[in-house]
């Protein structure tokens, strides 16, 4: 805990389990309440390796996409409690010692969401961000800014804490289950109003981390860029998507199983 409220980490994991380790190593467990790992039916040991280190694990019954594992991590989070919840990936690319300080920005009421942007500093080139990769990050980047009058130095991370409020707040549900849901997220906060800060977070690209291919980034491109057309015209009232309106939000079905954590069950916790 930070300041008497309780900090929940989620992990959306597919084919994690060469790097989950490694990365719940790096999470601050003396500011950290509980870690969540949603295995979206990998076809690997990911729920095993997740299970074996006392982390409370659910499974997708099959490969539902990102965005809805990220909606099922959400609404596990707060149906446990936390105040605060971080999200970062589990494929050892970001670093989860920035936790603290992250959750320290909204447990403190500096602001409602806090990114760890590989783009402050120089970090990224030098992490092994593909330059394909880094260029259309900086063009995306600039022409949300444009779209959506803001100033954000990325709005790709995978590596972000939300204030419960947050989470409350945004239609979740309306949101793509694909990888624009991360972008979405991100232009629901702003278009809701709520305060965004940024830290910069060094990146690790290796053989092993999670990436999507050429074909899967063009279509997040236009993802990005339809979502930022849909802000601008949602703000200036001549469309109404679902995603910019806060009645969609709607409790999310199950549709996992969980998988067996013989750490919490040993601890009383018969969720």
């Amino acid at each position: 805990m930070i300041d008497g409220k309780k900090i929940i980490v989620v992990m959306p994991a597919y084919n994690a389990a060469e790097t989950l380790a490694k990365t719940v190593a790096e999470v601050p467990r003396e500011v950290v309440d509980e870690i969540i790992v949603v295995d979206d039916a990998s076809s690997d040991l990911t729920s095993e390796r997740s299970s074996d280190l006392g982390l409370i694990t659910f499974r997708h019954n099959q490969n539902f996409g990102y965005g809805r594992n990220q909606k099922t991590c959400y609404a596990e989070a707060l149906r446990r409690g936390a105040d605060i919840v971080v999200m970062v990936h589990p494929d050892y690319q970001y670093s989860p010692k920035l936790i603290t300080a992250m959750a320290s920005m909204i447990a403190y009421g500096t602001y409602d969401i806090v990114i760890g942007s590989r783009i402050l500093g120089s970090g990224a080139i030098a992490g092994g961000m593909p330059i394909y990769k880094f260029i259309s990050n900086r063009f995306l980047t600039l022409a949300q800014n444009i779209l959506m009058s803001s100033k954000l130095s990325e709005y790709h991370t995978g590596f972000r804490a939300f204030s419960r409020e947050v989470l409350e707040s945004l239609p979740l549900d309306a949101n793509s289950d694909d990888f624009v849901f991360d972008n979405q997220m991100l232009a629901q906060a702003v278009y809701f109003g709520f305060s965004i800060g940024e830290v910069s977070c060094p990146t690790r690209y290796a053989a092993e981390s999670s990436s999507i291919n050429f074909s899967r980034s063009v279509r997040y491109g236009l993802g990005v860029v339809a979502t930022s057309i849909s802000y601008r015209l949602n703000k200036m009232g001549v469309l109404r998507s679902n995603i910019f309106d806060q009645r969609q939000r709607a409790e999310l079905d199950s549709y996992y199983y969980e998988v067996e954590n013989k750490a919490a069950l040993a601890a009383g916790d018969n969720k």
